[in-house]
């Protein structure tokens, strides 16, 4: 089985040209992913776990935010794959806005979700990432594993530390990140391993139109 982030280091895989090669393979996936959404308008992103399902309350969160979101003329972008990712892009669909996906490339799931309009396929995490937050103005982050929590503080350390905006951060869920600000709080910001303004990075809400309302207050 292929793994498309990480080749085993051998001889071969340390030479001038498997390093050129793959170079040249990052370059095509940042190229088609830049000319793709070169001019896109105002969008967020919504991150989010793959594993819920439809019937589950954080993929009917996610659907009503696409769907808030939308409404209110912002494109919305996400993975591109099952769970939250295909409730954002489904609300965002069937809301009349444009839906955006960034897919990755895997052994078992190599396809976009059926509410996708725009799709950029990527074979690197971090290439994708990079797509995910450069195009948009606000994260939207809904309940997630371990994925979703590296988007969240790699977007947060992003905007801490200058490299980007000081774009608006929504933790969808309250019950769920309840946890996460908790120990941001009462360890990091307690431990002075951040600064107790970096805890204004991200809000938390459980209502769509309130989180439109806070990006919007953000943006202007």
């Amino acid at each position: 089985m292929e793994n498309y982030d990480i080749p085993l280091l051998t001889e071969t895989t340390r030479s001038v040209e498997a390093d050129e090669e793959r170079i040249g393979i990052i370059s095509e996936q940042f190229q088609e992913g830049f000319g793709t959404l070169r001019d896109l308008g105002p969008c967020v992103t919504i991150f989010g776990s793959a594993r819920f399902t439809e019937d589950h309350r954080y993929y009917d969160l996610a659907r009503r935010t696409g769907a808030a979101f939308a409404t209110a003329g912002f494109a919305v972008m996400t993975g591109g794959g099952p769970g939250i990712m295909e409730a954002g892009n489904r609300g965002a669909h069937e809301a009349g806005g444009r839906s955006i996906g960034c897919t990755i490339e895997l052994p078992m799931e190599q396809t976009g979700n059926d509410y996708i309009d725009t799709q950029v396929s990527f074979r690197h995490f971090f290439a994708r990432k990079v797509v995910l937050v450069r195009y948009s103005q606000a994260f939207i982050m809904m309940p997630g594993g371990f994925g979703t929590l590296d988007e969240l503080f790699e977007t947060a350390t992003l905007i801490q530390t200058g490299k980007m905006p000081g774009f608006p951060m929504v933790l969808m869920g309250t019950d769920f990140w309840n946890p996460i600000t908790h120990f941001v709080t009462e360890s990091l910001v307690a431990e002075r391993t951040i600064s107790s303004e970096d805890r204004e990075l991200f809000v938390a809400t459980d209502d769509p139109n309130e989180a439109v309302a806070l990006v919007e207050s953000v943006l202007g």
